[in-house]
């Protein structure tokens, strides 16, 4: 799925131009990151839940050379399908 994509639903969904779907898309997605950022997760019900995770530092091997690399602690996104998304998949 893409942005493009979603905008695409949306044009379809409420008869509005390209510019004012891309425009709904990018403030759709720009809501739902500042709401990971903010709470630290993010559910659509009967979708499913995105959670922000804190991940350890770590070494790590590259897969090149071999050699050892250090790895930063840093955040993932997580995500949990509901119920009712699996079962529809």
């Amino acid at each position: 799925m893409s942005k493009a994509f979603i905008a695409a639903v949306i044009q379809d969904s409420i008869n509005c131009t390209g510019v004012a779907a891309n425009q709904a898309a990018n403030d759709l997605i720009d809501a739902i990151v500042e709401e990971l950022k903010r709470e630290g997760g993010f559910t659509l019900p009967s979708f499913g839940t995105f959670t922000v995770r804190k991940t350890k530092a770590r070494k790590a091997l590259n897969p090149r050379t071999g050699e050892q690399v250090k790895v930063k602690a840093g955040k993932t996104v997580r995500f949990k399908a509901s119920p009712n998304l699996k079962k529809a998949v």
